[in-house]
């Protein structure tokens, strides 16, 4: 696995906590009162309303990785070159989050970090 790209955990909240206002902003614009968007302090709730469904993506210090818990799933993200990545796949964040999203609301969602 390779090293943190933080200095430090303060730094690593620093990144998430900017990483999430950003996808805030633009789950906010999104063109559908299908889902609810929700911010606190290292933590994106999701919400869907057609099935109640909820995504949850946290930031884990001690690891300093983002967790995504999606469709009884889990992702783990941690920032490799300057881009999250999933830890086992690679796949971007971004990628990973617009296509879940994409697929509970029947739109196409391009979030991008």
């Amino acid at each position: 696995m390779p090293a943190s790209e933080f200095a430090d955990d303060a730094a690593f909240r620093l990144a998430v906590g900017t990483l999430l206002k950003q996808l805030m902003v633009q789950l906010d614009a999104v063109d559908s009162d299908g889902l609810e968007a929700r911010l606190t302090e290292g933590n994106l709730q999701i919400t869907f309303e057609e099935d109640g469904s909820v995504f949850v993506l946290s930031q884990q210090t001690p690891t300093h990785e983002l967790w995504l818990s999606a469709n009884r799933r889990a992702a783990h993200f941690r920032k490799v070159g300057g881009t999250w990545n999933e830890r086992d796949t690679a796949e971007p964040l971004a990628a990973l989050l617009s296509r879940l999203i994409s697929d509970k609301l029947h739109l196409a969602v391009g979030l991008r970090l």
